[in-house]
C-alpha cells in the first residue's frame, strides 16, 4: 500500500478534512487505511472526538520511543488513528533536522512493517518546515496537496514544489498529486485558481473537484467525517471521485 503525506505550505487549506474524508472514502471500500495525525494542533484528532494524554499520541513515540502500533485507536468508522497532542510542538526543539532524526519515523514504520503492510496510511502534516513535516516527506511515497480556490494555497503549492525539489536532489523524488478544495462553480476566483493549477500541473493536478460544502463544515462541528454525517451528499461523492481517480491513476497502489 501507499503512504501519503497530506501536506501544503499553508494553513487553512483543508489538509486535515481532506485526511479526514479520504480516510473514511477507503475505510468504506474495505482498505482499513492507518492515520497519522503529526499536526501539533491535533484537529484531526480533535475532528475524531477524542482527548488522549500526551503518553497516549505520536508525541510518546518521539518522547519515550513508544512503538507506533501501541498508539493506535479504531475509530468508529473503521479507521485507525494515532492521535496528536499540543505537545508534539516540542519535537521540532528535541530533535534537529539531520538525516537520523528526519528517518526516525520512516524506520519505525518499515520495522514495525506499517510500510509494507495492506494498509494505506495517511499523515496529516502541519504547514510549517520542520522536523515534523520533513519526517512526514521523508516517510511518505507520494504528497497529495489540497489547493483552496485562493491565490494564496497556489503560493503554498509553490513553496512546497521547492520543498520537493530539495528533497529530489538528496536522492528523495516524492511525486505528487494537486487538488482543488473547496470550489465553488461559477465562481470567478475559483476558475482562475483551476484555470491556473491546470496550466501549472498538467496530469499532477486531479480532474475532480471537492466543492464548497456544509456537510463538511457541519460534520467537522460533530466530530464526523462526511461519509457519517451525510453519506450522500455532493462532498461524500467528491472524495469517493478524489479516491478512485488516485487509485487509477496508480497514484495511490491498492492490493487486489
Amino acid at each position: 500500500m501507499t503512504i501519503i503525506a497530506v501536506f501544503n505550505q499553508k494553513g487553512g487549506v483543508g489538509k486535515t478534512t481532506t485526511t479526514a474524508n479520504l480516510a473514511a472514502a477507503m475505510a468504506r471500500n474495505g482498505l482499513a487505511p492507518l492515520v497519522i495525525d503529526l499536526d501539533p494542533q491535533a484537529h484531526l484528532t480533535s475532528m475524531s472526538g477524542l482527548t488522549p494524554k500526551a503518553s497516549r499520541t505520536v508525541y510518546s513515540f518521539y518522547q519515550n520511543q513508544t512503538p507506533l502500533s501501541e498508539l493506535v485507536t479504531e475509530l468508529g468508522n473503521q479507521v485507525n488513528l494515532i492521535p496528536s497532542h499540543m505537545e508534539l510542538a516540542k519535537v521540532d526543539m528535541m530533535l534537529t533536522q539531520n538525516r537520523r532524526d528526519l528517518r526516525r519515523l520512516k524506520k519505525a514504520m518499515a520495522d514495525e512493517m506499517l510500510a509494507d503492510s495492506d494498509t494505506p496510511v495517511l499523515i496529516d502534516c502541519c504547514p510549517m518546515i520542520g522536523v515534523l513535516s520533513l519526517s512526514a516527506l521523508m516517510a511518505a511515497d507520494v504528497v497529495l496537496v489540497p489547493v483552496t480556490a485562493e491565490y494564496l494555497a497556489m503560493n503554498g503549492a509553490q513553496q512546497l514544489d521547492q520543498t520537493l525539489k530539495g528533497l529530489a536532489t538528496k536522492g528523495l523524488y516524492r511525486p505528487r498529486k494537486v487538488f482543488i478544495n473547496r470550489y465553488q462553480r461559477g465562481h470567478p476566483t475559483s476558475e482562475k485558481v483551476s484555470h491556473e493549477l491546470t496550466r501549472r500541473y498538467g496530469k499532477d493536478f486531479c480532474r475532480t473537484r471537492v466543492f464548497e460544502s456544509q456537510s463538511i463544515l457541519e460534520g467537522v462541528g460533530s466530530n464526523q467525517d462526511v461519509f457519517s454525517f451525510a453519506p450522500d451528499s455532493e462532498s461524500a461523492e467528491d472524495f469517493s471521485y478524489l479516491l478512485d481517480e488516485l487509485i487509477e491513476s496508480g497514484f495511490i497502489k491498492v492490493s487486489l
